[in-house]
């Protein structure tokens, strides 16, 4: 398995932005796809994004399309997750999630999770 590393969770405020950051560790990176799950509390956690393992196709969730926008580098060994616009309701701890297939994470099935990082969105 690969181990995953976020970062880059805060507090904004709304219309504002963050930029979450997942670095990996372990197997090889550019053989997997990564994503982004989030959770809010009391809630199931949801699929947010993915990303195949080229880069070349991606997957997201209707809430967050036009103002997310998740990119990878595998040079480097990290994902990234670029929130813009962000709203109330994207307050969740947000996890990054290495996959077989950018399809098989917007399913569900994850191979590994990274620990979460917390992103707040204040009015």
């Amino acid at each position: 398995q690969v181990q995953l590393v976020a970062s880059g969770g805060g507090l904004v405020q709304a219309g504002g932005s963050l930029r979450l950051s997942c670095a990996s560790s372990g197997r090889t990176f550019s053989n997997y796809a990564m994503g982004w799950f989030r959770q809010a509390p009391g809630k199931e956690r949801e699929f947010v994004v993915a990303i195949s393992t080229s880069g070349g196709s991606t997957y997201y969730a209707d809430s967050v399309k036009g103002r997310f926008t998740i990119s990878r580098d595998n040079a480097k060994s990290t994902v990234a997750l670029q929130m813009n616009s962000l709203k109330l309701e994207d307050t969740a701890v947000y996890y990054c999630a290495a996959g077989g297939t950018a399809i098989a994470l917007r399913s569900g099935n994850v191979n590994s999770w990274g620990q979460g990082t917390q992103v707040t969105v204040s009015s």
